[in-house]
């Protein structure tokens, strides 16, 4: 049985696996979690992070403001279904206190390492590039400036230093709807200072991810290396599809991959996934995990337009990556 190397969290959303259900993860039945319009000015809520905060849950939410421009804003709930958002979008200063707010900012990763919360956001740096900021109380938050130059996207940290560095996936683009896209991952000292790239994973011939991968949830730690859960793009007549895969990457170095699913885990089929905004987008972004019981709850953008959930067990996901593994026999 594979475990999940971490604290306890029993009150996390969880809905057992549907009788007859054999995918390693399946959907919460009361999806979308968050709907159109979910407050004033507000047209959209998706591809957004959640992350334990006191007693309750935290999220960093992509909102997409009745103007087309979207920003980041907070929100706080007691159960991670039920949100309380704020009426405002964060602003971000930088350490002398002078206002650095983005002029845009979307897909953000929430992070807690060690006592300080991090967000990872695509930003307006010239052109789309990774924006990075940290807090302590969600009431003011100070800016780490830009970790890459222009174009980049989709920059997930690690939730806890490896040998004493900072590790981040990111995957560099171009400034448009980017048609290609490979996973690589960076290391720093402080945060602030980036480098020691390397490649970690790109497209592969299978149909869901032929185009473009790029990293979604924050790694979690378990005894078997990082279980990571990214998005993977094809291209079709109608436009990009995007579908959830997996992968685990070794504890120590993790551009070395050991297992990674040759079958997608989701793909877009339900009508709040196929339809919306952008259709046909499911797009993993953060992720709750119970180490006592192996429990992952998942957090996913469905067409643009939509905040849902899945589920599945640490042991379930682990057995599918293995069972389908692209490097067997390598």
């Amino acid at each position: 049985m594979s475990k999940i190397l971490g604290a306890a969290l029993p009150n996390m959303p969880w809905q057992d696996k549907p009788a007859g259900c054999t995918d390693p993860v399946w959907r919460y039945s009361e999806n979308p979690v968050i709907g159109r319009n979910p407050l004033k000015n507000v047209a959209r809520i998706f591809n957004s992070a959640v992350a334990v905060w006191k007693d309750g849950y935290v999220g960093a939410f992509r909102a997409e403001t009745k103007n087309g421009i979207p920003y980041l804003y907070i929100g706080f709930s007691k159960d991670a279904l039920h949100w309380d958002f704020q009426s405002e979008k964060i602003m971000i200063q930088d350490a002398q206190g002078n206002d650095v707010t983005p002029s845009y900012a979307y897909d953000p990763r929430l992070i807690k390492i060690e006592d300080t919360y991090y967000f990872v956001w695509c930003t307006n740096f010239h052109g789309a590039a990774l924006g990075m900021a940290k807090t302590k109380d969600f009431k003011t938050f100070e800016s780490l400036d830009n970790p890459f130059l222009p174009f980049n996207r989709n920059g997930v940290l690690f939730p806890r230093k490896i040998n004493n560095k900072y590790y981040l996936l990111s995957r560099p683009s171009d400034s448009g709807h980017t048609p290609f896209g490979d996973i690589f991952l960076s290391e720093s000292p402080d945060l602030y200072y980036w480098g020691r790239h390397k490649h970690v994973m790109s497209p592969t011939g299978d149909w869901w991810q032929s185009v473009k991968i790029g990293a979604g949830c924050a790694p979690i730690e378990t005894d078997e290396g990082w279980l990571i859960f990214y998005h993977g793009v094809t291209g079709t007549c109608s436009g990009f599809i995007y579908s959830m895969g997996a992968a685990i990457l070794d504890i120590n170095d993790p551009s070395i991959v050991k297992h990674r699913c040759k079958n997608f885990l989701l793909t877009p089929e339900k009508d709040y996934e196929e339809r919306g905004f952008v259709p046909s987008v499911l797009f993993p972004c953060a992720s709750l995990q119970d180490a006592q019981t192996g429990r992952i709850a998942i957090y996913y953008g469905a067409a643009d337009t939509y905040t849902c959930l899945a589920f599945t067990t640490v042991d379930d996901t682990i057995s599918y990556i293995k069972e389908y593994d692209i490097n067997k026999g390598k």
